[in-house]
Formats: structure tokens, C-alpha cells, sequence
């Protein structure tokens, strides 16, 4: 019954996400904005919709006991930027290393590149100095979570800013589906309305809410049976569950050569998760250096300086995010012992 519980819960969250990210391709063709803004920001914060909900649900709902609640928050938080930095980039090398080799120049664009693992690194970092103030220093706490969420709007509006240039190079948005709520009927599908575009962006996020409420619920189910903290499990399993199937579009994104809407979709998402929802995590989780965490930490920054190294150098080639990977292994491999 555990497993059918995650797996319809999964999946609701999965078809909302689908929904959302679907609108927010839409909302960008009408809004004329960059492909660096919709993969950076709009699909980005759309396909970490269902991994933003979970600890956000886990965090204010009642679901659970409060230890798990927080245990879960705190792991899907970390675990999401993890997974990222890591896993995700290195998929997204494997599938695109037998259509275009190990050694073909990937080429996103690189000052958005740069930009966004720049403010991943600051925004992350900060967060992970949050770990050691004592509680007790609660106004310091709070100040740190709001550096953080005025972190995360300086970014958007740069990232914004920067748009109306590279437009005018080529690289506006493109919707690659027809809106879904529309697409029974035919007419206007390719071109939807606003109002439509909104209704379905509602309807995604109220799916991926009652969808993360039950994934709450059958991953403390799931703990108790395993004999395994829920910390363990939501840094292990939500990110992956939840996250990672979404990043699919970075893989077919890849295979197309359309390198900026693959990398942004991954290192926005890396901004967004790394800014907004630990600031939710110091202010209403224990947010304490448990082991766990600080591995956790320490291997997504390495993942993530050593990516910006490479964007730096201005090369960057499938077989460079194999290290990634390693990284993800290694954390596995530590969690194991």
C-alpha cells in the first residue's frame, strides 16, 4: 500500500508538473523573452515546481509526525541542488555523448551560464554558513533568509535585463507543444489566450500540491517500513523522484543542439533551489551540520565550482561532466557505508 501511495502521488505530481512547465512555455512565446530567460527562469522554476512543493507541504502541513516533516523538508531542500549539480548533468552527457561523441563542443550560452552558477555558488554558500549559527541568534537567522530571497529577484531581474539582447540575436522562445488544455479542440492550442495559459498553470500547481501532500505522507510510511531516517530518504529518493524526470527535456534539449535551453533548465533550477527554498528551510527547519548535510553541501559545491571552472575556460565537452557524476557516487557510496 506504501509504494501504490507514492506511486499515484508521483505521478500526480509528475501530470502537474507537465501541465505547469507546458504553460510556462507558452506564457514565454507571449511575453517575447530569451530562451536564456525560459530555460533559466520559466522552465527552470516550472520543473522544480513538484521538488519545491514537497518541502514546503512537509514544512507548514500536518502530514506526519514533526520530525519527519522537517527531516523531509530539510532533505528535499539540500538534496534537489545535489541532484542537479550532479546526477541530472551527468544524464544529460550520456545521452548526448552517442548522437554527438564524447568530445563535441557543447555550446550554451556562456554568459548565462556563468551568471547562473555564479549566483548558485553565492546563494548556496550562504546558505550552508546558515548551518552553523547557533538558534539562539535568530535575528542573524532571518537575516541570512532574507539575503537569500533578495538574492534569488536581484538574479531574475538581470537575467531579465539581459533578455531584449539576446532576442535580438535569435534566440527567442518557442513553445515546442501545443498548450495542453486546449489542445482537444485544435483551434488556438499553438496560440493560446492568457487566460487560458493561466488556468493551466492553476490547475498544474493545485496537482502538484495534493500530489507532494500524499508523497509526504508515504515517505514516512516508507521510512518506518525500511528502518531508514526520512532525512536519508528525501535527499536520496525525492530529488530523483520528483526533479529528475522533468530534467528530461534537458536530455532532448541536448540531443537538438539547443545547448542554452538544456544547461538553463538545469543550472536556473540549481538558483531557484538554492536561494528561495533554503531560505524556508533556516527559518522554519532545525537547519543543523548533521552528517548527512554537510556531505550533502560540500560535494554540490564541488560539483557546482568545478562546472563554473569549466564555463570560465569557455570548453565544455560531454566526457567534463563525467566528474559530476562521480560526485553523485560518491555521496551514494557515503549514505551506504
Amino acid at each position: 500500500m506504501t509504494f501504490l501511495i507514492l506511486g499515484v502521488a508521483l505521478l500526480v505530481i509528475l501530470v502537474g508538473a507537465e501541465a505547469f512547465t507546458n504553460a510556462l512555455e507558452h506564457l514565454g512565446g507571449r511575453l517575447k523573452i530569451s530562451e536564456g530567460v525560459t530555460g533559466s527562469i520559466f522552465a527552470a522554476v516550472g520543473t522544480a515546481m513538484p521538488e519545491t512543493m514537497v518541502p514546503i507541504v512537509a514544512i507548514l502541513s500536518d502530514a506526519g509526525t514533526a520530525q519527519v516533516r522537517e527531516e523531509v523538508g530539510v532533505g528535499a531542500i539540500l538534496g534537489a541542488p545535489l541532484m542537479l549539480s550532479t546526477l541530472a548533468l551527468v544524464l544529460m552527457a550520456l545521452f548526448a555523448a552517442p548522437k554527438r561523441g564524447w568530445r563535441d563542443t557543447l555550446r550554451p550560452e556562456h554568459s548565462g551560464l556563468k551568471r547562473d552558477l555564479s549566483w548558485f555558488l553565492f546563494a548556496f554558500g550562504l546558505s550552508a554558513a546558515a548551518i552553523f549559527v547557533p538558534h539562539g541568534l535568530t535575528g542573524l537567522r532571518h537575516a541570512i533568509a532574507l539575503a537569500l530571497v533578495a538574492t534569488y529577484f536581484l538574479y531574475v531581474l538581470l537575467t531579465v535585463r539581459a533578455s531584449a539582447r539576446l532576442v535580438r540575436a535569435g534566440h527567442a522562445t518557442e513553445a515546442d507543444h501545443a498548450l495542453y488544455l486546449l489542445r482537444p479542440f485544435g483551434r488556438g492550442a499553438r496560440h493560446p489566450a492568457m487566460a487560458f495559459i493561466l488556468l493551466q498553470l492553476g490547475l498544474g500547481f493545485a496537482l502538484i500540491f495534493f500530489g507532494a501532500h500524499a508523497f509526504v505522507d508515504g515517505v514516512e510510511d516508507l521510512s518506518a517500513l525500511l528502518g531508514m531516517s526520512a532525512l536519508v530518504l528525501s535527499l536520496l529518493i525525492i530529488p530523483v523522484a520528483t526533479e529528475l524526470p522533468e530534467k528530461v527535456n534537458s536530455v532532448l534539449w541536448i540531443r537538438r543542439r539547443r545547448d542554452t535551453l538544456a544547461f538553463g533548465n538545469i543550472t536556473g533550477a540549481m538558483v531557484f533551489q538554492g536561494s528561495l527554498l533554503p531560505a524556508i528551510g533556516i527559518t522554519l527547519t532545525p537547519w543543523e551540520p548533521r552528517a548527512e548535510v554537510l556531505w550533502v553541501i560540500a560535494l554540490t559545491l564541488l560539483a557546482s565550482a568545478y562546472l563554473y571552472v569549466l564555463a570560465r575556460r569557455g570548453t565544455l565537452r560531454p566526457y567534463h561532466l563525467l566528474f559530476n557524476g562521480a560526485c553523485y557516487l560518491a555521496y551514494v557510496a557515503i549514505i551506504a557505508v
